[in-house]
């Protein structure tokens, strides 16, 4: 079974506060949204390989460590994910982006793929699926079912706010997939909510309703 990180760092703790706060305006969410991700990632990428080289400082030579082995592909979920990509972005620039679109069917409450874009050499990279909401966890789920089908080996979801059913749905799908979340929230309410949660992140990214 995957294992579910909670990365309660007291920065990530103040500024999700913040963000839950219903009187935070868009812009500060926003920048929320890219402050979390961007911390989250210190303890994401903490099992990164490494490999020693030698280089020279202006006093000696010495030998030192750098990044070795697969490559970072950032997939946000969107629209909402798209809120966390410049945040881990200035953490690792070199990470390429890909995109993965879904939106619920009506009738069968289903996620339906409308976008799909990824880097090419998917199976070279380790893939972080991003979206700052786990609630039912159908399309996180259904995200990392289409990276699968197109050849990725390694996913980890990463997800500002989680509950205990979007968590356990994603592990009965996925239980190769490690979650990491900055809080897990108490339970979904009858409208498909996190509670407390803090609203719908894509209508408080972009300002819409």
């Amino acid at each position: 079974m995957s294992k579910v990180v909670v990365i309660n760092h007291p920065l990530i703790q103040h500024k999700l506060t913040i963000m839950r706060d219903k009187n935070t305006g868009s812009r500060e969410f926003r920048e929320m949204v890219k402050e979390i991700g961007m911390l989250m990632v210190y303890e994401i990428t903490r099992d990164l390989p490494l490999k020693e080289i030698e280089i020279e400082t202006p006093v000696t030579k010495t030998k030192s460590k750098v990044l070795v082995g697969k490559k970072l592909a950032v997939i946000p979920i969107l629209r909402a994910g798209l809120g966390m990509v410049d945040g881990i972005l200035e953490m690792i620039p070199a990470a390429k982006v890909g995109h993965v679109g879904l939106y619920r069917d009506p009738e069968t409450l289903q996620p339906v793929e409308y976008f799909c874009k990824l880097p090419q050499d998917v199976e070279e990279r380790d893939f972080l699926v991003v979206d700052p909401m786990l609630a039912t966890g159908g399309s996180a789920a259904a995200a990392i079912k289409l990276l699968k089908e197109k050849g990725a080996k390694s996913i980890k979801l990463v997800c500002l706010v989680g509950c205990p059913e979007g968590v356990k749905f994603v592990q009965d799908e996925h239980p190769d997939v490690d979650i990491f979340l900055a809080a897990l929230d108490e339970k979904l309410n009858d409208h498909g909510y996190i509670v407390p949660g803090l609203g719908d992140a894509g209508d408080r990214i972009f300002g819409t309703k």
